[in-house]
């Protein structure tokens, strides 16, 4: 019964940055692959970037490369998105999720298992 919680959103303006979280209830060990997606209202989810066990391997989607960074704490079965030079169309839902040892896909069918999200919300 793995559990994920994501924390870190809020508001900020424009060009600002925010990092989030994503703690997991499962034990180190088993963590697995993990990944950052984000939904918009009306819109599909989309994958940004996941993570391998170790965190030897990452899969950035293109358009957020350099802006986004996924980093992990293996310690504490958390994994972190930092995200730098935030613009208004980052405005969504941001979500965490695990699928794993099956590999660092973006695709969210792919994923089992889900966090509730939590809001960033970019203003000008």
């Amino acid at each position: 019964q793995v559990q994920l919680v994501e924390s870190g959103g809020g508001s900020v303006q424009a060009g600002g940055s925010l990092r989030l979280s994503c703690a997991s209830s499962a034990d180190t060990q088993d963590t697995g692959y993990m990944a950052w997606f984000r939904q918009a209202p009306g819109k599909g989810r989309e994958g940004l970037v996941a993570i391998s066990p170790a965190a030897s391997l990452t899969n950035y989607h293109y358009s957020i490369e350099g802006r986004f960074t996924i980093s992990r704490d293996k310690s504490k079965n958390t994994i972190y998105l930092q995200m730098n030079s935030l613009k208004v169309e980052d405005t969504a839902i941001y979500y965490c999720a695990a699928r794993g040892t099956d590999g660092l896909s973006l695709v969210p069918e792919k994923y089992p298992t889900w966090g509730q999200g939590t809001q960033v919300t970019v203003s000008s």
